[in-house]
């Protein structure tokens, strides 16, 4: 297997099982105490185990890997544990961004807000029934956020190392939400600028989904700063152009493939790299249509799949599209060259080079 061994070779099928064990091992004593928890329990298992790309457990693990992490020695079901544990932080940070976006769906099935407004509207429960969701939902992400932890501290590994990844953990759930409230903040001031886009970027993706995950499984085997130093620069050039890419997809995806409607970021006001380029390559250019179209579609909650098809259009026209696409071609190249060079363990390379070409091609 070139070097891969069984974890190696089918990563995603061990994250699976190790975050079932962890999700059965927690939720049964609460279940048991008190059984009207029980739905919010099972919604939690259910949108954790109900899809998902792995990416930033995969990015942990190689990080370890690439550092000369041992997938055969007595560490490796502990780092695993600690790896599978960003799925919980990743489910807090889905379940509170779609309540936060009004999204209907996610995955091609109802967010949590929106499937436990229906649970008290179909049981004639008093009071208002969205409001109930909002609620549900906000307790059942911080129930992911509170579970993550444990799962984190309890994993079978010694405490020298869990606290030499602490920090890395502890600044990743920090920027996580920084990058959520900046995204928020920049909706609600309109700020159109392609700066603004990139701060959310480097924030709410880059350092969440590749640079700390890299960073966390590096220090659980104790990597040098010059090895964690090169891990972060790659991870920020590779999470951004993984955001680029699912800002395009965003408008110009297929709902099947993303699990959401075609421009809902364009409907919830999202100030994209994408939409940012598009208004300014539309001043540039002196396309007062084109800008009045992307413009008028930011934050419009009533965007029929015509009028997206409109923008779209506006999009290619003004040459944004081409522009991001561009940028990702620039941020994937610029990340490759300081892999090749980081001198990881192998077969980290290799495999960290494949997630590159997963998290940013183009699928639409």
């Amino acid at each position: 297997m070139d070097g891969m061994t069984a974890y190696d070779a089918d990563l995603p099928a061990h994250v699976e099982r190790v975050l079932a064990d962890f999700l059965r091992s927690a939720g049964d004593p609460i279940r048991r105490q008190e059984p009207t928890f029980g739905p919010a329990v099972d919604a939690l298992t259910d949108f954790v185990l109900g899809g998902g790309k792995r990416l930033r457990p995969t990015f942990a693990w190689w990080g370890w890997r690439g550092a000369g992490g041992d997938p055969t020695g007595g560490d490796a079901e502990g780092v695993l544990r600690v790896a599978a544990s960003l799925e919980l932080i990743q489910a807090c940070a889905l379940i509170h961004d779609d309540l936060m976006d009004s999204s209907d769906s996610r995955r091609g099935a109802p967010t949590v807000h929106v499937a436990f407004a229906k649970r008290h509207a179909d049981r004639g429960l008093l009071g208002s029934a969205a409001t109930f969701g909002l609620s549900a939902a906000v307790l059942i992400g911080d129930l992911a956020l509170a579970w993550a932890d444990d799962m984190y501290a309890g994993a079978d590994l010694p405490a020298a190392t869990l606290a030499a990844a602490r920090p890395a953990w502890q600044a990743m759930r920090t920027e996580v939400l920084a990058g959520q409230y900046l995204d928020v903040h920049t909706q609600a001031t309109g700020d159109t600028s392609t700066t603004a886009a990139l701060r959310i970027d480097r924030l709410k993706t880059a350092a969440y989904t590749v640079q700390r995950p890299l960073h966390l499984g590096a220090a659980l085997a104790g990597a040098d700063e010059r090895l964690v130093g090169a891990l972060l620069a790659f991870g920020g050039d590779v999470g951004v152009a993984f955001q680029l890419r699912d800002d395009l997809l965003g408008v110009f995806g297929d709902p099947s493939v993303t699990g959401k409607p075609a421009g809902d970021d364009l409907r919830e006001g999202k100030r994209t790299l994408l939409v940012a380029l598009g208004l300014r390559h539309a001043e540039e250019r002196n396309r007062p249509r084109e800008h009045a179209i992307i413009s008028a579609a930011v934050g419009n909650g009533a965007l029929t799949e015509a009028d997206v098809d409109v923008v779209r259009q506006a999009l290619v026209d003004v040459g944004a599209v081409a522009a991001v696409e561009r940028r990702i071609e620039e941020l994937t190249g610029s990340a490759l060259g300081t892999l090749r060079g980081a001198g990881l363990a192998e077969p980290a390379t290799d495999r960290l080079a494949d997630l590159v070409a997963r998290a940013t091609q183009r699928t639409f």
